[in-house]
């Protein structure tokens, strides 16, 4: 549920409320002396911040999945190594 912030005309008070966004807007002040009118302020939104590890797919592989991984990466390296496709050229 959104946060909305208002300020009062008369009185100066500035507050937040929360409110549904197919709620209407309100239109008095919350202080029951006052009960002026209300202009709803332009917010920047909450801010969103990521800390630590866990913002990728690969952060929560498994160790075996991981181990096996970097086995098929060492492999393929020591294949291009040892002769591929240039090598084979060159026997014809």
């Amino acid at each position: 549920m959104p946060t909305y912030e208002y300020e009062c005309q008369q009185c100066g008070d500035r507050f937040e409320e929360f409110q549904s966004i197919t709620a209407a807007p309100r239109q008095s002040c919350r202080e029951a002396e006052c009960k002026g009118p209300v202009k709803r302020l332009i917010g920047t939104g909450g801010g969103l911040l990521f800390k630590g590890t866990g913002f990728y797919t690969t952060d929560y592989r498994s160790d075996g999945y991981q181990k096996a991984a970097k086995a098929d990466k060492d492999a393929g390296k020591a294949g291009d190594k040892k002769g591929g496709k240039a090598d084979a050229d060159k026997a014809d």
